[in-house]
């Protein structure tokens, strides 16, 4: 079932909201273990995600936007909100910025598959303006990441693992 325009842009808010406060807390994450420079790109991220939003909203301001519970939007994870298993306290900007790739990626898809799904033409074409936005910031992504050091350890060589207390 399709989007109608004010659905649409609810869920489009919703998901750059989520991003910004979901790299919030990774940036917040990352200071807590003095890992200061994976921490502002997180900064970054959140701060982009906000503008992207803030965007949104003003394009949406004339419409009423339906207030959706959480198990009403049409996913299970926002797009944009990578999995917990791809963090880890170690992490380097090159790898926070490979991770913000992929939550890019997963957003151009969902709008992409939202304005394909939907028969309202304003939400096609919304759907299509958004995704690329979302195209240009992976290409943004890739320009920063090839500037960026790769690392030359990963996290699975932890020498102070998590502990599980059971």
């Amino acid at each position: 079932m399709g989007y109608t325009l004010a659905e649409f842009l609810a869920h489009a808010i919703a998901l750059e909201q989520e991003a910004a406060e979901r790299y919030a807390e990774l940036a917040d994450m990352m200071e807590a273990h003095n890992n200061t420079e994976t921490a502002a790109v997180f900064r970054d991220m959140s701060r982009f995600s906000t503008m992207h939003g803030d965007e949104i909203k003003q394009r949406a301001r004339a419409l009423e936007l339906p207030k959706l519970m959480s198990w009403q939007y049409r996913w299970k994870t926002p797009p944009e909100v990578g999995d917990d298993n791809d963090i880890h306290y170690l992490m380097t900007p090159y790898h926070a910025l490979r991770y913000a790739r992929d939550n890019e990626i997963r957003g151009m898809e969902y709008y992409r598959s939202a304005a394909a799904d939907s028969d309202d033409a304003e939400v096609k074409r919304l759907g299509a303006d958004f995704a690329e936005e979302e195209r240009e910031h992976v290409e943004a992504l890739d320009k920063w990441i090839a500037k960026t050091p790769r690392p030359s350890i990963t996290w699975q060589e932890d020498a102070d693992p998590a502990q599980s207390v059971d």
